[in-house]
């Protein structure tokens, strides 16, 4: 059986038999409903072109300034850089680095490697270095978060407009084009495409073809002695020593580090997350922001902050901000801890379901940075010494905090784990039988 013809779940690593796609459409796993892969018509040619459209937008992001006020006469503008700039002069470097990373590194590092990749394909040449750029592509990929920076973009000019006339810079605009275009050059990057294109594919020690004997009985990959890699996809043979799920062993074609399960998953898990809780308190009743003006000081928390959308007539924005900054880390928290609980108990009960919750927290994991964004903003413009100064809290720290080890323990969690006491209970029903 050739090797090509089989694929294996990310998320419950079901073994199945790979059929042809129709352009525009998808694999999904036929056990858990995870999407395996997508056929998408000219999907390099269409990220290459998002992807340069994306460079070219981001230099103007960052060279003209995103927001001003406008106070008498006198106007404050900042760019994003000097928003961060602003945030680490006010001491508070933690949030200026979290902000600096999620919002230009790790989008330039995105870009730039897409671009690595994608314009030596485009004239037939291998890319150099193409399996260590390619994985540097995919770590990037979930700290990117540019969409978030926009929603709190928003969320700042409904509070700037309560303290002065609000001057949008170009910078606003293209970064809400640019938002656009990178997930669009994230959707058109087909891993699959890729590597078809590059000789490589091939390379030794990938996948050896299997036989039927080989796969009667298996349900899933682990139980095949097979891995897929969570970086390309490839499914490959795992090593003698890997069985132990300790073990890892380097991806035949992209060189990522495999495992048949990630190792110490549960622990790391509750690691994380235990940490998350900690700092969840503070970040929640410390201030996360001090407002010190002609009135005197106000110390806002994030729950003060929504309060004062809702009053000022913004419902919507708060709605948002609450779901976002309060519900959302409290709901990560709470899901993790359900499906850590239940996979050490070894439970049985609704795979699919818990399956579903862990692809949400996945998803919803970088939005609740939009606080974070939000403060960047009012510090850097609202520094009028005669007249209103506004600082970040220390709940701030606390808060970013958070919302990266939330993350942390999500990408710790393994979801196989979820399946394999499911499976274990399909080979004892074929063993009875």
């Amino acid at each position: 059986m050739n090797h090509g013809k089989l694929i294996a779940c990310h998320e419950c690593d079901l073994l199945q038999r790979e059929v042809p796609v129709p352009e525009g459409g998808g694999l999904r796993c036929r056990r858990c409903r995870a999407q395996l892969c997508r056929e998408i018509p000219n999907s390099l040619e269409r990220a290459l072109a998002f992807s340069i459209a994306a460079a070219v937008l981001f230099a103007v992001s960052n060279l003209y300034p995103i927001v001003g006020l406008s106070v008498n006469g006198t106007v404050v503008e900042t760019t994003l850089l000097g928003a961060v700039s602003a945030l680490y002069a006010d001491g508070k470097w933690p949030i200026a680095g979290l902000v600096f990373a999620t919002t230009v590194l790790m989008p330039i590092l995105q870009t730039a490697s897409m671009l690595w990749l994608l314009i030596p394909l485009k004239f037939d040449r291998l890319p150099w270095g193409g399996p260590l750029m390619f994985r540097l592509c995919h770590l990037c990929q979930p700290w990117g978060m540019t969409e978030v920076l926009i929603l709190g973009l928003l969320v700042a000019l409904v509070k700037l407009s309560a303290i002065a006339g609000v001057v949008v810079g170009p910078a606003l605009w293209s970064f809400g084009t640019l938002m656009f275009v990178l997930a669009a050059a994230g959707a058109a990057f087909d891993s699959r495409n890729l590597w078809s294109r590059v000789a490589v594919v091939e390379h030794a020690g990938a996948l050896p073809s299997l036989d039927e004997a080989s796969l009667q009985g298996a349900l899933t990959a682990a139980r095949c002695g097979l891995a897929r890699c969570h970086d390309c996809g490839l499914l490959a043979r795992a090593q003698a020593n890997a069985h132990a799920h300790a073990h890892a062993f380097n991806c035949p074609r992209c060189g990522a580090a495999m495992h048949l399960r990630k190792p110490a998953s549960l622990s790391r898990t509750w690691a994380f997350l235990i940490t998350a809780m900690v700092m969840y308190i503070p970040a929640n009743v410390l201030p996360v922001m001090y407002t010190n003006s002609l009135f005197g000081t106000e110390n806002d928390t994030i729950l003060s902050g929504v309060v004062y959308l809702w009053t000022s007539g913004s419902w919507p924005l708060a709605i948002v901000v609450f779901v976002a900054s309060i519900a959302v880390p409290m709901l990560k928290i709470l899901a993790l801890g359900y499906l850590t609980i239940s996979t050490q108990m070894h439970s049985r009960w609704h795979p699919v379901e818990r399956t579903r919750i862990y692809r949400m927290v996945e998803f919803v994991g970088r939005w609740s940075m939009l606080d974070i964004y939000v403060i960047t903003m009012l510090v850097a413009l609202v520094q009028f010494q005669a007249l209103a100064t506004i600082q970040a809290g220390n709940a701030a720290i606390a808060f970013g905090a958070v919302v990266v080890l939330t993350m942390f323990a999500a990408m710790a969690f393994d979801p196989r784990l979820i399946w394999d006491e499911v499976e274990q209970d399909h080979a004892r029903t074929r063993e009875t039988a």
